[in-house]
């Protein structure tokens, strides 16, 4: 089974953004322009709408218009957008305009132009897709670029469902025209992703620093508990920021929400506050997508996860020495994006040699060669146990050393039934010895235990020489 899910990202280690003028932190505000592109009977809708509202627990009424749904809307169109816009028009912002939405606003979408802000794409409506058959969505799409383009005069560069599908994504990548796609939460940083072998960048949305949770039941009641949140995000990214590991901010805001006036002052009182501070990168999600294609261009990388069996034993069959069962029934086992870095890998397959029979275990074990042995000297060694024997200068030893390290051998393979292991990497020539006297005085059920462990280690060890 492949997962399909990357739930590794960048890992510990985040790439620097080199965000410009060397900011600490991207500012990235977004208004959802959604007002006259929701559910409605009006709109040829087969109900009215019930999402994001003053109308907490709303629902939707079938074959029925809704006066006071419609009118929370039409608020954000007539009043809530034009408190944001004075609030926010010498801000670079992008807008998610619902396609069918702007096209019903023709002084808005001037007011966007005019304060030159991005207007991504929406969609076509601002509807739920979760059942929407993918050719009916890919239909959508399409004409939400369409219409889009005929009201603002250009295409979207960037696109945001929101209320998406599991199709969404795929589709707005097949779609092939856009320089950036938002229909993920994953991360503080963009990334690519693959589709049909052809590139993709993500921009990460975000659903927390968002004014939506005045909508719903778990989220903010003022607009000072909206500030504080954006403040502690801000306070924490730009920290990281200053640490070494610059990341991106996200703020969403919908005109019917943070345009009311008890809630549109925690906006610009979060401004006033990120511009107390040096370093402060504010950008349209066009901005940010086209600097991360310059400063990280899409490289393709090794992908365990996506090689075909014959390909992944040839290549990581040997981690474990002489016993190619271990990559074999990883590659049989479930596997996705968190197995294409070492420490991934490593942990699968030592998930597998715990799993296997104490018989296969222990010939694992036996697989392994004495440490300077007849192997050593004959240079019948595999590659790696070469390269590993000689980092710690067993390759070179005085002829006393050589035959201490024979009779500790034979006398541990006497006692235990099975070859000293241990991970020469990490040690250098008198720690192994110092380990093999130490260790022969251990009974066999305890050193079985110790030279698994090292067994794991080594794999760890090689695959880190292979793998980021």
């Amino acid at each position: 089974m492949r997962y399909s899910r990357d739930m590794r990202g960048y890992g510990p280690t985040t790439p620097d953004p080199r965000w410009p003028g060397g900011a600490r932190i991207a500012v990235q505000i977004v208004v959802n322009y959604e007002e006259g592109g929701e559910n409605s009977i009006e709109h040829g809708d087969a109900a009215s709408e019930a999402f994001l509202s003053e109308i907490i627990g709303a629902a939707p009424w079938p074959g029925q218009r809704h006066w006071n749904m419609e009118t929370i809307y039409d608020y954000g169109a007539r009043a809530g957008f034009w408190r944001l816009h004075r609030i926010l028009r010498d801000v670079p912002v992008t807008v998610y305009g619902v396609a069918t939405a702007l096209a019903r606003s023709p002084e808005q979408v001037a007011a966007m132009q005019d304060s030159g802000w991005e207007i991504a794409t929406h969609g076509l409506k601002w509807i739920d897709y979760k059942d929407v058959p993918p050719e009916v969505e890919a239909d959508h799409i399409a004409q939400a670029v369409r219409l889009h383009s005929q009201v603002t005069g250009e295409r979207p560069h960037g696109f945001y469902q929101g209320r998406a599908s599991m199709n969404t994504v795929a589709l707005g990548c097949a779609e092939g025209g856009f320089t950036y796609l938002a229909d993920t939460y994953a991360d503080d940083l963009p990334f690519w992703i693959e589709h049909q072998g052809k590139p993709q960048l993500m921009v990460p949305y975000t659903l927390d620093a968002n004014d939506m949770r005045f909508a719903n039941g778990q989220g903010f009641g003022t607009g000072d508990e909206f500030f504080c949140y954006l403040r502690d995000s801000f306070d924490m990214l730009y920290a990281e920021g200053q640490a070494g590991a610059p990341r991106m901010m996200s703020i969403g805001l919908h005109c019917r929400l943070a345009g009311r006036p008890g809630r549109a002052l925690a906006i610009q009182r979060f401004l006033d506050h990120a511009r107390a501070h040096d370093g402060v990168w504010f950008a349209t999600r066009l901005d940010i997508a086209r600097h991360w294609m310059a400063e990280h261009p899409f490289q393709p990388a090794q992908r365990p996860s996506r090689m075909d069996r014959d390909a992944f034993i040839a290549r990581f069959g040997g981690i474990y020495e002489h016993s190619p069962f271990i990559a074999e029934r990883v590659w049989d086992g479930e596997m996705g994006a968190a197995h294409d870095s070492a420490a991934g890998l490593s942990g699968a397959m030592a998930r597998v040699f715990r799993a296997a029979s104490d018989a296969e275990r222990l010939g694992v074990l036996n697989a392994h060669p004495d440490l300077a042995g007849k192997l050593a000297q004959a240079r019948r060694l595999t590659a790696e146990s070469t390269a590993e024997q000689a980092s710690a200068g067993l390759d070179a030893l005085t002829d006393a050393e050589r035959a201490t390290f024979q009779r500790l051998n034979a006398d541990y393979v006497a006692k235990h039934g099975f070859p000293f292991i241990i991970a020469v990497r990490d040690h250098d020539k008198q720690g192994i010895m110092a380990a093999m006297e130490r260790r022969l005085a251990n009974d066999t059920r305890t050193e079985r235990a110790e030279a698994e462990r090292q067994v794991t280690r080594i794999a760890q060890l090689r695959l880190q020489e292979v793998l980021p």
